[in-house]
Parts: structure tokens; sequence; C-alpha cells
């Protein structure tokens, strides 16, 4: 897939160790830990560290090279970045530094980690395809599973019979005058004190327009306030069946990991 890079010479584990590592670089914090793909759960705890203000990429890299080293991992790495990852190169940057647009991805991280290879992609994308090995829709070979993160904005990730489209970014797309993220982010919900009844009914709407416009058989929710899914999902009023995503905030750094060893 093209629209994911990676770079470098190092070999990823053995299918035998059945071991990866993945990065979840967040608008509030970047984490990371070492994942077992025959399960998709963490070996051991995640490591996190605050996101760096601003958030440079040289920053950025600088805490990524300090979880990886946190951990002792000596092999490649998955990185997930909150923006759009075309040929290598950051495409957008809504919620973080706008200096990363133009930034070649695989050669930051490359460089920062010691010239071992990497692969960097969006962050829901990274999501999806855990979900897609792992979680709610590891069940839907046929049909069309919309993924979205629900945190400082949101993410999106369109699954079409099992396989993941790129780069979607449906949190940018207007609903009723303003833009889905900042109208239903969870971010926007906790800035404005609101109930998970207002903020649901705010949520429905995103929900509905995106009904209305890629028609799918499920949505798959995750994010940190995916934890809390039984408190506002079943306020939600739109007709398409909502589920939280079963590896609930995991998923990133699942996703990082799957994609560096399976170099997608």
């Amino acid at each position: 897939m093209s629209d994911i890079s990676y770079l470098g010479a190092d070999r990823a584990p053995s299918p035998g160790s059945g071991l990866s590592f993945g990065v979840d670089v967040g608008g509030s914090g970047v984490k990371g830990a070492i994942v077992d793909l025959r399960s998709g759960e963490f070996v051991g705890d995640r490591h996190r560290v605050q996101t760096p203000q601003p958030a440079t990429p040289a920053a950025i890299a600088e805490a990524v090279r300090s979880i990886v080293e946190h951990f002792g991992w000596t092999g490649p790495v998955g990185i997930t970045v909150p923006g759009v990852v075309k040929d290598g190169v950051m495409r957008s940057a809504a919620n973080i530094d706008p200096s990363w647009i133009g930034t070649d991805l695989a050669q930051l991280f490359s460089t920062a980690l010691g010239g071992r290879r990497v692969t960097v992609l969006n962050d829901a994308d990274a999501a999806g395809l855990a979900e897609l090995t792992y979680g709610g829709g590891a069940h839907l070979a046929d049909g069309e599973v919309v993924l979205l993160t629900l945190g400082t904005g949101i993410g999106s990730a369109l699954l079409h019979n099992g396989t993941l489209i790129p780069n979607t970014e449906f949190g940018h797309i207007e609903v009723n005058g303003k833009i889905a993220e900042k109208r239903a982010s969870a971010k926007v919900r906790k800035d404005r004190g609101w109930s998970f009844d207002r903020w649901a009914k705010e949520l429905s709407a995103v929900l509905v327009m995106y009904e209305r416009l890629f028609s799918p058989d499920l949505f798959i929710v995750g994010g940190g306030i995916s934890r809390k899914a039984d408190k506002w999902v079943p306020l939600l009023t739109n007709e398409v069946p909502v589920v939280p995503a079963r590896l609930r905030n995991t998923a990133g750094i699942v996703g990082a990991a799957l994609a560096v060893t399976n170099d997608i």
C-alpha cells in the first residue's frame, strides 16, 4: 500500500516470535508497547509520555525514541501520526503542529531510531487494521465498516469488504455548517462540559451525515471515551449499529505493530 511508508534494513521479527512494536502519536500523549501479534495484546504495560508542545516533528521523533528505548526494543517500529500520509510524506496536520506538512516521515523516524526500519501510517487507519484483525470488524468479510476514533479530533478508517481504504479523514466533513470534529469530538465534549446526552445529539448528527454519504453497515467507535461507551452509545439516534472498539484505546499501537510486521 503506497500510502504507508517504511525505510531501513532491519528484518521484522520472525513469525515464530510473534512480537512487534507500535507507537501511537496523539494530540495529548505518545504511547508505545510491545505487541503479541498472535493475540493483539500488549506484552507488559504500555509506556506513555506527554505530547511535546509545540508538537514539532523533531520533538515528536525524540519522544518516540525515548519510548522505544524505554523497552530496549531493537527491531522495526510501527508509528501512527494524526494526519494524511501519502507516499511517505505528511500531507495534513489538523491536530498537530503545521510544520509536519511535507515532512518525510520514514526518514524522520528512521533517523531518530538509528536507521532501523519503520512504518508510518495514519492513526485511525492503524486502529482500523487492528479492529479488522482482532476486534469489532473481524467478523465482517463483506460490507462497509466505518471506524471512528473520538479524541482531540475525529479520526476515521473505512473498511470495504475487509480491505482498508486509507486516509479518509471523515472528521473534516462539514455537518450542518460546521466541521464534524469541531462539533462532536471527545475534546469538544470535555471543553464545553457537556453531558453524555448533550454530546450524543451532536455525535448522532455526524453519524447520520456519514450514513447518507457512505451507507456503512456498522460504526466502530474508539478512543479513550470508548471505555464509557455504555453511557453514551445507547443515547445515539442514528440508524446504523454502533459498537465500541474491542481494543479500546490500544488499537492504534496494535495496528502500527501489525503494519510494520506486514510491511503495509
